[in-house]
């Protein structure tokens, strides 16, 4: 192989990482065609923080969703549509500065991989309506050693009748 075949060969496998990183650039498709809103729609329903995070994949600054200190029993539902997402028995704190959860609910998200920082990462949405919620990685605490890693403006949080601190602690990890 020569020298430009190699460039061209190169220069195509960046293009296909740059062509991977702009597609994940908006959220995935909404699961429901319900939720299948445009964007100046979505303006409407969201602040524009969540707008940013839901539906562009923005992040949030670390430690500055009041979730991830929320310490009550309850559910963790999107902020787009009301989806519940976690249960607050899944919650713990990572100490990463977002709200963490070991487990997501069944049939509440789906992932996809994400080039944006070239090396792929799994990132997950809201099944309903394709909101981003955050990224999971393999160093959570036991029994699943995942951390669901989601920025608190994605979440919503309802309190359970009781509305009583959880009595299940986070795993022992």
């Amino acid at each position: 192989m020569n020298r430009r075949n190699l460039l061209a060969s190169l220069g195509s496998g960046f293009a296909v990482l740059l062509g991977g990183a702009k597609a994940a650039l908006a959220a995935s498709k909404a699961e429901d065609p319900a939720w299948e809103l445009s964007k100046a729609e979505w303006k409407q329903r969201l602040s524009p923080g969540a707008f940013a995070v839901l539906r562009e994949e923005g992040t949030e600054r670390p430690f500055s969703s009041p979730l991830n200190n929320e310490k009550r029993a309850g559910t963790f539902v999107c902020a787009g549509c009301k989806l519940p997402l976690f249960s607050s028995k899944a919650k713990y704190d990572s100490g990463t500065g977002w709200p963490s959860f070991w487990e997501p609910l069944p049939k509440g998200i789906v992932t996809k991989l994400d080039f944006k920082l070239i090396v792929p990462r799994t990132e997950y949405h809201c099944r309903r309506c394709g909101g981003h919620q955050g990224h999971v990685f393999d160093d959570g605490p036991k029994p699943t050693g995942k951390r669901y890693c989601n920025n608190g403006i994605a979440l919503n949080f309802i309190p359970s009748k009781s509305a009583s601190p959880s009595k299940k602690s986070a795993p022992a990890g």
